[in-house]
């Protein structure tokens, strides 16, 4: 294969589209390095690995020479992205988007080469558009094809409202594209119509326009809905060791495989080497190890995956935890021994209370020896009653 031909597919690996591929393959022909441009509203404090889809794909792009254009979005998002909402969203205040901003920085850099970065604000050039220059780039976008979005058509349809300030967002953020001369824009799919905006206003002021790449929505740990703070279903980036590696355990076999392709720096053809080794007889527990351990050392260091690989051996003996497990949700205010009834780990409260007196009762490996324990809101945990009976509870 060519340079550019090993290139492509080094950035098509998980891609859902690209728009349009053989304009990336002329930029790459070319050889110069490229801008490469993604956005982030600085709505939460954390990161969690379904941000991180996109952030390893900058430093795939880093790899290969090339410069991130990190944008946090701090101007837009005093906005407030109206991508999939069916109602006007809350901005954010000033100050929540200066301290939301400060962690994305301390954290973007355990992935991306610092060296190779570009951290943008997109308030430094907002802050200077004044109302008539706003004025004329609304002019360059049609309600027509704003409607066409499908959010926005749909509360269009409905009878909901969609305030003006919401259709200024896709607008802004193309002409971030703009500003920051971007040859590619990276964006996860529910972001589409917002880069093609991009292209378009590219267009619009003279250049050429950026080619658009699609990455998809990372599942969380029920395989289901997109990872999520609010749905608990999550993995934060600042998680601890031990915590990372419980989760991770916790996905199901073939969710691994997703994880492997969008989280993952292993080459593509050792990942088929896993699937073969796992179709021969290989224990799909080993290979998810080997996941969590990569993921763990990215996020703190080799010598604390080691020790939460062997802190979750000691716990779980090998072969004792399934790989899958019923899931339930329970409030925090739950008394443990309704918890373990409801979650069909026991037949009756009184059952509960004997097994935790037996000491036959585990909470993450770790024997309950109070039969009034509560357990605190936002946390996961896996239960165990005896050897055999296993259940994974999101504590809400």
């Amino acid at each position: 294969m060519t340079a550019v031909a090993d290139a492509l597919a080094i950035i098509k690996r998980g891609a859902h589209e690209i728009l349009v591929e053989k304009e990336l393959v002329e930029r790459l022909e070319s050889g110069k390095p490229m801008r490469i441009k993604a956005g982030f509203d600085p709505t939460a404090p954390d990161l969690h690995l379904g941000h991180t889809v996109l952030i390893n794909k900058l430093r795939q792009f880093q790899d290969l020479g090339h410069e991130v254009l990190f944008l946090i979005g701090d101007f837009t998002g005093m906005i407030g992205d109206p991508t999939g909402k069916s109602a006007t969203r809350p901005a954010l205040t000033r100050d929540d988007v200066i301290e939301n901003a400060k962690s994305y920085e301390e954290q973007i850099f355990k992935i991306l080469d610092p060296i190779k970065t570009l951290v943008m604000f997109n308030s430094s050039w907002m802050n200077a558009m004044d109302v008539s220059e706003l004025i004329q780039l609304a002019a360059k976008h049609t309600v027509a094809r704003m409607l066409e979005r499908d959010d926005f058509n749909k509360r269009y349809s409905n009878g909901q409202p969609i305030a003006i300030h919401e259709f200024l967002y896709p607008l802004i953020q193309g002409y971030d594209s703009v500003a920051m001369k971007a040859d590619v824009e990276l964006g996860g799919t529910d972001q589409k119509f917002n880069l093609l905006v991009g292209r378009q206003l590219q267009e619009a002021f003279g250049q050429k326009p950026q080619v658009v790449l699609t990455m998809p929505i990372l599942e969380g740990l029920d395989g289901v809905q997109k990872m999520s703070k609010s749905l608990n279903n999550y993995i934060g980036i600042n998680d601890t060791p031990d915590d990372m590696f419980g989760k991770l355990m916790s996905i199901s076999d073939d969710l691994m495989w997703r994880y492997f392709e969008l989280l993952s720096f292993r080459p593509l053809a050792e990942i088929e080497q896993f699937k073969t080794d796992i179709q021969q007889g290989k224990n799909p527990r080993d290979i998810k190890f080997l996941l969590a351990e990569e993921i763990i050392e990215r996020f703190h260091d080799r010598g604390a995956a080691d020790k939460a690989r062997d802190n979750f051996i000691s716990r779980f003996q090998k072969g004792v935890m399934p790989d899958e497990m019923p899931e339930f949700e329970f409030s925090a205010d739950t008394p443990i021994a309704n918890l373990l009834k409801d979650a069909a780990l026991v037949k009756s409260t009184s059952e509960a209370m004997r097994m935790i007196k037996q000491g036959a009762v585990k909470v993450d490996g770790e024997k309950v020896a109070d039969n009034k324990q509560l357990f605190a809101s936002g946390n996961t945990h896996v239960f165990q009653v005896g050897k055999r009976r296993f259940a994974r509870i999101s504590i809400q």
